[in-house]
């Protein structure tokens, strides 16, 4: 790789890619990607935590490459690769849970979170998940890591454990630091405004997917919870409508102030219908492109083939430099 920084992220195959994940990550990433040497994951390891229907799940491993293509991920410039690919990752994260205390894992929110909503299979890859999040970082010595709010945890621990293993082995590891998105705004449920958007949600009527038909949308729009009165305003005390003009703002780049204006003295379903549109037609190239791509396995076995092969050499040089310092016999060439 050339000499520019390092930049790292990924999403979990789960559920299905919505304007949330296009909004708060991808679109940054498609931006980043001529600045930084990127390098993108489809993070199935992490997916194990919950059960999984596997055939469900390489379905939507190969989906979730697709759509990081078609929103403008490009092969040519970033590194695309499914995680499970790269065995490093599995091995660095043994090496870093022996330099995890029990004490770092239990403040983890995300754990207590999770633990609760998935009260019936509470397993130990949900408890050391942030140190496999580390592995995943500091394999690549990423210099910048984009992260939601419910991952800012997990990333100062990749940070304290980079600071502890160099300190103990010597300089080993860069410091990862956060990348703050510059969004217009945080995406909400379109039915319960007062929770983030997921791909997850198991009511997809809160979310809109980025391959979802026209005819979908529109409906979702449609339902999407709104507030009393008729006033279309950007405020804090209307949620609902909030959430719908940021959307409008984020895909329109319109400021709300702007839309406000011009829906002054309309109806909610006026300003409904025109987002609907507006969705409909953004979204358009990505769900055609989709199409094409998800068609055509033997082009997305050989981006992803490449983007392991690239991933796993960088990965290596990393592994092979920690085993060293921390005490490992080299391994042997198998002949």
């Amino acid at each position: 790789m050339s000499e520019k920084k390092i930049i790292l992220s990924g999403i979990q195959p789960s559920g299905k890619l919505c304007i949330a994940n296009q909004l708060g990550a991808i679109n940054n990433w498609v931006d980043l990607q001529d600045d930084y040497n990127s390098i993108f994951l489809i993070v199935d390891l992490h997916s194990l935590t919950v059960i999984q229907k596997p055939a469900d799940l390489r379905n939507r491993c190969m989906s979730f490459a697709a759509q990081y293509i078609a929103c403008g991920i490009e092969p040519d410039k970033s590194i695309i690769a499914i995680q499970s690919h790269i065995q490093h990752h599995a091995e660095l994260s043994w090496v870093l849970s022996s330099l995890t205390s029990l004490g770092e894992l239990n403040r983890m929110t995300q754990f207590k979170d999770k633990s609760k909503k998935y009260a019936d299979n509470v397993n130990a890859g949900l408890y050391t998940y942030p140190i496999l999040m580390a592995a995943d970082i500091l394999l690549y010595n990423a210099n910048l890591v984009p992260v939601g709010s419910d991952q800012k945890q997990h990333l100062e621990l990749s940070r304290n454990l980079a600071h502890r293993f160099n300190k103990r082995y010597s300089q080993t590891f860069n410091i990862p630091e956060p990348y703050i998105n510059k969004s217009n705004g945080r995406i909400m449920s379109l039915q319960n405004p007062s929770n983030k958007m997921s791909k997850s949600d198991v009511n997809e009527n809160n979310f809109i997917a980025l391959i979802d038909d026209p005819d979908v949308i529109t409906r979702k729009v449609k339902r999407a919870v709104t507030d009393s009165g008729s006033d279309i305003v950007f405020s804090d005390d209307k949620p609902g409508l909030k959430n719908l003009i940021t959307i409008y703002s984020s895909y329109s780049k319109m400021s709300p102030k702007k839309i406000e204006q011009m829906y002054n003295g309309k109806m909610y379903s006026d300003f409904k219908n025109d987002l609907a549109e507006l969705l409909v037609e953004s979204l358009r190239p990505v769900r055609e492109k989709y199409e094409d791509l998800i068609s055509c396995r033997d082009y997305l076995d050989e981006i992803l083939v490449t983007g392991s092969k690239k991933a796993s050499y960088i990965a290596s040089k990393t592994l092979t430099k920690v085993y060293r310092k921390i005490g490992l016999v080299k391994k042997y060439e198998i002949k």
